[in-house]
């Protein structure tokens, strides 16, 4: 390292001069050595490179810093310290490239980057080859129109129940979203029957353009939410199938209770919770599903009830149900009281009638 040990004695002559030209040119060639031989350095040396140029960046123009982390960025082993100080720039031609591209900034970096920084530099986080629930969670509640969709269009983001709610929500004035949040492959169920309700006619064509092979699987989804009530779909979804195995087995081994009920509404298991209400009731599972998609409550009170569930266990699968719009406290009043006032008998007696209702018009689908 003794070249190294040369620069940094260039580096504090360079600064003590005051000149900026001179800052420049050894900025330069400390960036040549570290790029030229970054495979075999050891983390002290790493270290060493960090704190040579940290001092000198502290006095460099943007300019010469966006180059800077243009070639650091694709670094596996760049120096760490530097590149979060690039990555925090005001000046986005600085930080766009590593937050880009560079593999040594911090998940928390990143955090704390995207909450408090430019739609810019929110534009640049959404572009990187990967992301964590946690980075995208605050890139679709901060981000503006062009962020959320480069986060929609990243394969490689990975988004939260919440996160998709949030898209979900966001995409309803937004018919370009819309169907790019539709042809992600990932997107839970419930969610896409959520997007689809929402859409309009020409969104949903254009979400059956953009994804060809799934033509099929859209149409049917649609067909539910119209009244068409057809369980092909719903019986291809990879969640369903295993919530609908998981339930199936605590049931019929009698251990389906109350609590599993809770647990499920609690943790937020849409499909857990939806095909443990149907068999508890004996109902269709699109019934559930619909109700739980309501964005009213009643039907859920009478599910409830005559499932014999606690007002807990209820106010869980009530605020599972209201989880993107909230619920206020006058509204979860009023459902507590109508559900403490409702008596089983006249729960049965409904359902009842719904079922008779449904098996007459011909839409009583298996479950």
């Amino acid at each position: 390292m003794a070249t190294t040990v040369s620069l940094i004695h260039e580096l504090e002559d360079a600064l003590a001069s005051g000149s900026s030209s001179q800052r420049i040119v050894t900025l330069g060639r400390v960036t040549d050595l570290f790029v030229n031989g970054a495979d075999s350095y050891s983390e002290e040396q790493i270290d060493l490179f960090d704190d040579v140029l940290l001092k000198i960046t502290a006095r460099i123009e943007a300019k010469s810093l966006a180059r800077l982390s243009s070639r650091i960025a694709p670094l596996a082993n760049a120096p760490r310290r530097v590149v979060r100080e690039l990555a925090f720039h005001d000046d986005i031609s600085v930080a766009s490239p590593v937050l880009r591209g560079s593999e040594r900034i911090s998940e928390a970096d990143l955090l704390a980057n995207a909450r408090s920084k430019s739609q810019q530099h929110l534009l640049a986080i959404s572009q990187r080859m990967s992301l964590p629930e946690t980075v995208t969670d605050v890139l679709v509640e901060r981000g503006d129109r062009d962020v959320v969709q480069s986060i929609v269009r990243n394969t490689g983001a990975r988004f939260s129940d919440n996160g998709f709610r949030t898209l979900v929500s966001r995409s309803s004035a937004d018919e370009a979203l819309a169907t790019q949040i539709g042809a992600r492959r990932d997107i839970p169920r419930h969610h896409f029957l959520q997007l689809i309700e929402r859409a309009s006619a020409r969104v949903r064509q254009k979400l059956i353009a953009a994804n060809p092979l799934a033509a099929t699987a859209v149409k049917d989804v649609v067909a539910e939410v119209e009244g068409g009530l057809r369980s092909e779909i719903r019986n291809a979804s990879a969640d369903y199938a295993a919530a609908k195995a998981q339930v199936e087995e605590l049931y019929f081994g009698r251990r389906l209770d109350e609590t599993m009920v809770y647990q499920f509404a609690r943790s937020r298991q849409f499909e857990h919770t939806v095909v443990a209400l149907s068999l508890l009731c004996g109902t269709e599972v699109d019934v559930v599903e619909r109700a739980l998609l309501d964005s009213g409550g009643e039907v859920t009170l009478i599910l409830a009830k005559f499932a014999g569930l606690s007002w807990t266990t209820t106010s869980a699968i009530l605020l599972l149900q209201a989880a993107e719009r909230g619920i206020s406290a006058q509204d979860y009043e009023q459902l507590m009281t109508s559900f403490m006032r409702l008596q089983p008998e006249t729960a049965q007696r409904v359902l009842g009638f719904y079922r008779t209702r449904r098996k007459t018009q011909g839409e009583y689908p298996a479950r």
